[in-house]
């Protein structure tokens, strides 16, 4: 098993970073954020100091992309979440 991590996805700011790292993780794919270290010590929100990279394991990155877009497109509900859980 590779410990090599790849990015899946790139957002502005943490919260919707938390967001897809708590559908990720729910979902059973270990999740890391990486942010550059000035936006998180002055709460940069908006810009290009604000992306944040959603980064997973390498074996889990085609299921996490199939869940980001789920996600993304609308085509995820809570019956299927509580299917899943």
């Amino acid at each position: 098993m590779s410990n090599r991590w790849v990015v899946v996805t790139r957002t502005e700011g943490a919260l919707e970073a938390e967001i897809l790292r708590g559908l990720l993780e729910a979902n059973g794919i270990p999740v890391v954020i990486s942010q550059e270290g000035a936006a998180s010590a002055i709460g940069l929100s908006v810009g290009p100091l604000a992306l944040v990279d959603i980064l997973v394991p390498r074996e889990h990155a085609e299921s996490a992309q199939t869940l980001l877009d789920d996600y993304h497109s609308g085509r995820l509900s809570i019956a299927d979440e509580e299917a899943q859980g």
